[in-house]
């Protein structure tokens, strides 16, 4: 099924121009093509549409993975938010006085996947070492990247996927193009100098593999 994704500004990659009323035509996980929606529409009548507010760019990635997953442990809401606190949990004493199990650390990594997919974020990088986070990892969709020289990391790994970067295109996980791969995100702001400022929580839509995998209600 062919999938037609659109949104006010398209932004195919780094240095790209960007594209007014650009779209992304998507057959199963790929790209099919990039291009003005009234010519993509026209020319493929049958596709389904979806409209997204703002710009649409490649989907971001974020680095220190094992430190947000494996070492930041997410309360699951409601159960151990009265208890624990609903922000994240780090510290090598924190961590041990939850004596958390290899289950527990996995279902917090799936939480944790679920905040980075509702702000465009399709990889990760990092040395993942607990099975259950890789399995939850996977699972998501996400992509894991090897981890990058220590001088590019930001000083503290953090959610957003712009932390320590200059500009929102440096948060780029590849580009949009023909015969790509399908990943993408949507983010309701006027243009990428607004998305740096407003930040990633402006996400109103993830694709991964062609899939809806965040869609902001």
């Amino acid at each position: 099924m062919l999938t037609l994704h659109t949104a006010d500004l398209l932004v195919t990659g780094p240095g790209a121009a960007p594209l007014a009323g650009g779209a992304v035509l998507v057959e199963g996980d790929r790209i099919a093509a990039v291009g003005a929606y009234e010519a993509l529409a026209e020319a493929n009548p049958h596709a389904r549409t979806r409209r997204w507010p703002g710009v649409l760019t490649p989907g971001l990635a974020v680095r220190g993975a094992d430190v947000l997953l494996e070492r930041t442990y997410y309360p699951d809401d409601p159960y151990e938010i009265a208890e624990l606190g609903a922000d994240p949990i780090s510290g090598a004493g924190a961590l041990d006085a939850l004596e958390l199990t290899e289950a527990r650390w996995g279902n917090s990594a799936r939480r944790a996947t679920q905040k980075l997919l509702s702000r465009g974020v399709v990889a990760v990088s990092g040395r993942l070492r607990v099975p259950a986070v890789r399995t939850a990892v996977t699972r998501s969709g996400l992509a894991l990247l090897p981890a990058p020289a220590a001088a590019t990391d930001p000083p503290v790994p953090s959610l957003d996927p712009f932390a320590g970067r200059e500009t929102a295109a440096a948060a780029f996980h590849g580009s949009l193009e023909r015969g790509g791969p399908a990943r993408f995100a949507a983010f309701d702001t006027a243009d990428l100098d607004a998305l740096l400022a407003r930040g990633a929580t402006t996400c109103v839509a993830t694709v991964i593999g062609g899939r809806l995998l965040h869609r902001r209600r």
